[in-house]
């Protein structure tokens, strides 16, 4: 693996942002999905979607409480929610989404690490743990292995 380079506390905050806003889009995401999901195969994976929903907004919640530990002010606007009338459409975008935050959540491990912030790093661990959780019930649901998710 190799180093990370030490970045400030200025900029951990700006990406940490850029993280609660990822977690904002997928609160949303998960609403609207777990609600609008239509089909009988789509129905047990809409009430695990809806479980999804509110283990979001506990991230959120983690990722407001360190930026304002780093001083920052959270923002509060969410990243773009992707939108389709077909269920597998809405998985996919769910699916990438979740692909999209391990692998920023990771990056911001090693960068909190090199900050010698490790009660950051520790609550970023907690959150991925999770999010792999919610990438194997999207691939599951998919009827697709676990993605690949790059460094």
């Amino acid at each position: 693996m190799k180093k990370t380079a030490k970045i400030t506390r200025k900029e951990m905050v700006k990406l940490l942002n850029e993280d609660l806003a990822r977690e904002f889009q997928a609160v949303i995401a998960y609403v609207v999905y777990s609600q609008t999901m239509k089909g009988a195969k789509f129905q047990a994976i809409a009430g695990e979607l809806k479980k999804h929903a509110g283990e979001e907004l506990n991230h959120a919640l983690l990722i407001a409480k360190q930026i304002d530990y780093f001083n920052g002010t959270p923002v509060t606007v969410p990243k773009p929610v992707k939108m389709s009338a077909k269920a597998g459409a809405m998985l996919r975008f769910d699916l990438q989404n979740e692909a999209d935050t391990i692998k920023a959540y990771r990056t911001r491990v090693r960068q909190a690490e090199a900050m010698g912030e490790y009660g950051l790093s520790e609550v970023l661990r907690q959150i991925i743990a999770q999010e792999q959780e919610h990438l194997t019930d999207l691939a599951d649901a998919l009827g697709i292995d676990n993605p690949k998710i790059g460094e």
